[in-house]
């Protein structure tokens, strides 16, 4: 992309050079160094279509741009400096994360368009729109200097945490597509603390992540059942990556400052610490919702919040808190939230309502042991 500085035509230069690498490589065998082959293989193909479609000082230009690149000045890893170049400021900041999604760790725009609660249709012509205005634009995909990279940094945040999290609903590994998704992310959070150890969000994120990588074995029961937190059998529980999370939790509180990211792991630490000691402190994990949604509004917080005011104040007046959020419409087709709905229902006793929501909730997750687990709480209220 920085040689074209056309997102398309990048992506179909790399293409032919896999194509050609599975036309050639059976037969002359692998070579020695595969990434730098494809590499050079994709910059001809480049160079062709330039070749192709321009002419006279159009052609010159291509030339210029494919010849003259910036290099990477220490960011330790291209994908890392990617998804940096990709926050380009003259691009609509809700472009940002999107692209990085699509671009550098290669999800579709169904699975983005879930992550960011809207339509695949919607989101499709977010990103075609992103990459026309890099190539009419000609928007130079630059590697940014070290002082430009905090003003980037939230949205580099943002995309490493939604491919984690579209990883990390493939828990069981059954989807190729998925299954290294979250790996790959927790390689790019650490490395992110390594290039920016003084910037608190991103201890955050890996404190986050490191939390929830920690539970990962203990999801699961011996029969692949879903477990849910409270049930789940802690000896499972990877404890160095919950002390290194807790570590990263004490770093950043030294910055005095707060943060989505932040919060979203002092959150994590409160629930592991109300499972260990048994100690009652949703009062707490309420309050950190109540910041959370204080600095970065999301109805996604806010029902997880409306979780938490169950243990507070009762069924009832989080249901109060779930029908307001009913007129959300991105909420439509987001599974905990109607899980959420259904288990609320059969507690107040609604059990005609609970087994319509248990249904909806069973039919939303692509997840065949959390659908078992729904449809087993849906037989248990509605009997």
């Amino acid at each position: 992309m920085a040689r074209t500085r056309d997102v398309s035509a990048a992506e179909d230069a790399l293409s032919e050079a896999f194509a050609a690498a599975l036309s050639e490589w059976p037969a002359k065998g692998c070579p020695e160094n595969p990434g730098a082959w494809l590499l050079t293989v994709a910059r001809r193909k480049a160079i062709d279509a330039v070749r192709k479609r321009q002419v006279g000082e159009r052609l010159a230009s291509g030339w210029h741009i494919l010849v003259n690149i910036p290099q990477a000045f220490d960011i330790p890893d291209e994908r890392l400096a990617l998804l940096f170049t990709c926050a380009h400021p003259a691009l609509d900041p809700a472009s940002h994360a999107p692209l990085m999604l699509q671009v550098v760790l290669g999800l579709d725009a169904k699975a983005i368009a879930s992550a960011f609660l809207t339509s695949p249709a919607a989101m499709g012509k977010r990103l075609v729109c992103a990459k026309e205005k890099i190539r009419a634009a000609g928007i130079p995909f630059r590697v940014p200097e070290r002082n430009e990279l905090p003003a980037r940094l939230d949205t580099v945040l943002d995309a490493i945490y939604a491919a984690f999290a579209e990883g990390w609903s493939d828990p069981a590994g059954t989807d190729p597509a998925r299954g290294e998704l979250s790996t790959e992310a927790l390689f790019l959070a650490r490395l992110l603390v390594q290039l920016l150890p003084d910037q608190p969000e991103a201890l955050g994120l890996l404190a986050l992540m490191l939390h929830a990588v920690a539970r990962r074995r203990a999801r699961r029961n011996e029969a692949g059942e879903y477990v849910p937190l409270a049930a789940q059998d802690r000896k499972l529980w990877d404890w160095d990556r919950i002390r290194e999370a807790e570590a990263l939790i004490l770093e950043f509180r030294k910055f005095g400052s707060i943060g989505r990211y932040q919060l979203e792991a002092a959150l994590q630490s409160a629930h592991v610490h109300r499972c260990l000691t048994g100690e009652d402190n949703w009062h707490d994990v309420v309050r950190l919702y109540d910041a959370l949604l204080s600095i970065s509004y999301s109805p996604v917080v806010e029902l997880n919040r409306a979780i938490a005011i169950v243990e507070l104040q009762g069924p009832d007046a989080a249901l109060v808190i779930l029908n307001d959020l009913a007129k959300d419409g991105r909420l439509a087709d987001y599974q905990p939230y109607w899980a959420a709905r259904a288990d609320l229902l059969a507690r107040i006793g609604a059990q005609d309502d609970a087994r319509e929501a248990y249904v909806r909730a069973s039919g939303l997750t692509r997840d065949p042991a959390i659908r078992r687990f729904l449809l087993h709480r849906q037989s248990r209220y509605t009997i």
